[in-house]
């Protein structure tokens, strides 16, 4: 059985940075030819863009519109086009797609390639201490000629430190994203009800939302590849009627419409309406969310077929669908309360009613897929508790699922419903996280272009000034909406993100420990000499967080145990700041000077899917060290042959599994912050999943061994 599917090591290149130059591991993405790319990206239409293509639900409904004028509305069109022509068009479609990391993309991809390509990153003690070749030549793939920002954040641990929480609060606003997205887009699908049934009460709309929610989290176990295959003919439907609608709205009701995409509009609006003008920008910016999911979602899918889709089919669709909806308005202007709905014809409302409560599930989709992929990053770099992550296809690396995020994401999502039912809150509050997220995002790719691509002073400059300027005024409206929904947002994020530093502070503090009382090899061979300590048979899997030495739990189980197996193999699963490891670097073994002794580094990315169960994974280890003894130098045939012998009869008697099990001890000496900091990591810790069934090992309850032992804070 293989470790991993097929895919190759970083191009030898610095200078070749785009997705088109990664891994050949995404060859399925090139080797079907146009018409795969087509039909991939037919299937982005469910998973990807749901969030993006239906948000003329939404956008006209959460502007707090006072008696608007022809003017006013043309203004407002004119912002939308050149908001969804620059962000989406220029910056996410053209610029932010080709800055994946091996074909992963989010925030957390970014920050991971800064980290890889300059050695920037604040990695954990066990990827730093490691002197092994072989990952030094994944973690430090660098630049020769840095820039001087380079250099700077290589010298700054400050710089470094706030890079980090950026990347952090980027992903914790993505996840809020995904909790906000299925709210808002069922809501003001389902508010559709009271238009023809005016007696349809606020709180029965809540609730079948509420139902209609759980129903699109139970579907999430089946996978992106089988929802994306369920929704995208819905999809399809949706983002073909609407813009037809709007030609039609165009043409019967204010066929000049598209005067207004010259940028003039945009000024005479601000200049009229001033600080009113200001904060519709609240409202506008919901024109183009569920755009950062083109980013996020490349591990689902890939950059051609997201291209085609956005630019032949979303795009203008929106455009034309923003159109009809503001040539309607210019005619009725007092309709924007319900902005959608009120510009459809009779005669196909219910039709298009059905087709967008549909399409407002397939936009929640969007997000809760992204939402896995920064979630799965996070796990799997040590940056977040552990939590199951199951792989839902086996040709796809990036389609994944987690039960448990899955689950909290539905409750709370429900409960923002619930709790927060009028759609112009839970707008304020989408608001707030389409505009941050889009901030962070902007600021990554900066430095991606300064210090990796090496673009042109000018264009960095440019593109710097046109997006930071644009949705740094977005930013700074929606902020004026924190106590009218606004603060949902930064409250779910700042959960989040102290989860995420507890989870990171409490690891930090265990590694630091281990390294500090760490058990060299001749420390190891005067415990082995003890009176009464003897080597049994079998074969020991004893895992360990750190390479350049033993952890001090073997101290503690040799002591109290009085025992080590025959053939012990310590057994470190290191995490690298890379989407995949190459299949010849995936187990690395070598002797420790000790008769039976051995140690193992089990290297794997982000993107990885450790494919071994049980006895697989026993025979992978067994397999490689086999070879490891075989091409050894230093012994002859027969040396070999009889250390061959001695490790398969070990195999024979029995294989067990040894992983610490430790807690902080909190002493009197402890600081008020470690006292909390390490309560709060020991109840997050007691509560997530074992490290080796979460990676996804499958070693039989029967064959594992916890040792416990407290660590002196």
């Amino acid at each position: 059985m293989e470790v991993v599917v097929e895919h190759s090591s970083f191009s030898a290149n610095p200078r070749l940075f785009q997705s088109h130059n990664s891994a050949p591991s995404r060859t399925h993405d090139k080797e079907g030819g146009r018409w795969k790319a087509v039909l991939l990206a037919y299937k982005t239409l469910g998973v990807v863009f749901g969030g993006l293509v239906t948000s003329p639900l939404y956008v006209y409904p959460s502007m707090p519109l006072k008696s608007p004028t022809e003017e006013d509305y043309l203004g407002i069109y004119s912002i939308m086009f050149w908001t969804l022509s620059l962000i989406g068009v220029v910056k996410y479609a053209s610029i932010a797609v080709n800055a994946d990391d091996q074909g992963e993309g989010g925030t957390f991809a970014l920050y991971s390639l800064l980290c890889r390509k300059m050695n920037i990153g604040i990695l954990s003690s066990r990827a730093e201490e490691s002197n092994s070749s072989l990952s030094n030549s994944f973690l430090h793939e660098e630049i020769q000629n840095k820039t001087r920002l380079g250099k700077f954040f290589e010298r700054s641990i400050v710089a470094r430190r706030v890079l980090l929480f950026i990347a952090m609060l980027g992903m914790c606003m993505l996840i809020g994203d995904g909790v906000l997205t299925p709210a808002i887009s069922v809501l003001s699908a389902m508010d559709g009800l009271r238009a023809p049934f005016p007696s349809v009460s606020r709180s029965l709309v809540e609730a079948l939302s509420a139902i209609v929610l759980v129903f699109l989290f139970l579907l999430q176990k089946f996978g992106t590849s089988k929802v994306s295959f369920l929704f995208s003919p819905i999809m399809a439907t949706w983002t073909l009627s609407t813009p037809l609608v709007g030609i039609y709205s165009i043409i019967r009701n204010y066929p000049g419409i598209f005067k207004a995409l010259s940028p003039h509009y945009i000024l005479t609006f601000f200049w009229r309406n001033g600080k009113e003008g200001w904060l519709l920008l609240g409202g506008t910016i919901l024109c183009i969310t569920g755009s950062e999911a083109m980013f996020a979602d490349l591990g689902h899918f890939n950059k051609s077929s997201i291209q085609i889709a956005f630019l032949f089919t979303i795009y203008p669709s929106l455009v034309l669908t923003y159109a009809g909806q503001t040539a309607y308005l210019i005619r009725n202007p007092g309709d924007h309360d319900d902005g959608f709905y009120k510009f459809l014809p009779r005669p196909i409302y219910w039709p298009i009613f059905v087709i967008a409560t549909l399409a407002a599930i397939v936009a929640s989709q969007s997000l809760v897929s992204a939402t896995f992929s920064v979630i799965k990053q996070s796990v799997v770099l040590d940056y977040f508790p552990r939590v199951k992550v199951v792989h839902t296809s086996s040709s796809k690396e990036g389609e994944v699922y987690s039960p448990e995020v899955n689950y909290i994401l539905m409750i709370v999502c429900v409960g923002v419903i619930v709790i927060f039912g009028d759609g112009k809150d839970i707008g304020n509050a989408f608001g707030v996280v389409v505009s941050l997220v889009m901030l962070i995002t902007t600021i990554l790719l900066t430095l991606v272009m300064i210090m990796i691509w090496r673009t042109s002073t000018f264009l960095v400059v440019l593109y710097f000034i046109v997006f930071f300027t644009m949705e740094g005024v977005y930013v700074s409206a929606v902020l004026t909406k924190l106590q009218e929904g606004g603060w949902i947002p930064f409250a779910i994020s700042f959960i989040l993100a102290f989860i995420m530093f507890g989870w990171f502070y409490g690891r930090q503090r265990k590694i630091e420990y281990e390294l500090a009382h760490k058990i060299d090899l001749g420390r190891l061979k005067v415990l082995l000499s003890e009176p009464g300590v003897q080597r049994v048979p079998g074969l020991c899997f004893f895992y360990t967080h750190i390479q350049d030495g033993l952890t001090p739990i073997l101290g503690h189980y040799i002591k109290n145990m009085k025992s080590l197996h025959k053939v012990t193999i310590f057994t470190t699963l290191r995490y690298l700041l890379v989407p995949k490891v190459a299949p010849h670097e995936r187990i690395l073994i070598k002797k420790l000077g000790i008769k039976g002794v051995y140690g193992c580094v089990i290297q794997y990315g982000y993107a990885d899917s450790l494919n071994l169960e049980g006895a697989d994974f026993v025979n992978q280890v067994t397999n490689s060290l086999r070879l490891h003894i075989q091409n050894s130098s230093v012994n002859n045939s027969e040396e070999i042959e009889e250390e061959i012998f001695a490790f398969e009869e070990a195999k024979l008697a029995g294989v067990i599994h040894i992983r610490g099990k430790t807690r902080f001890y909190i002493g009197r000496n402890c600081s008020w912050f470690d006292r909390k900091m390490l309560a709060f990591y020991e109840a997050i810790h007691s509560n997530c999943r074992s490290g080796i069934p979460a990676l996804g090992l499958g070693v039989p309850p029967p064959q594992r061994i916890e040792v416990g032992m407290l660590y002196e804070a």
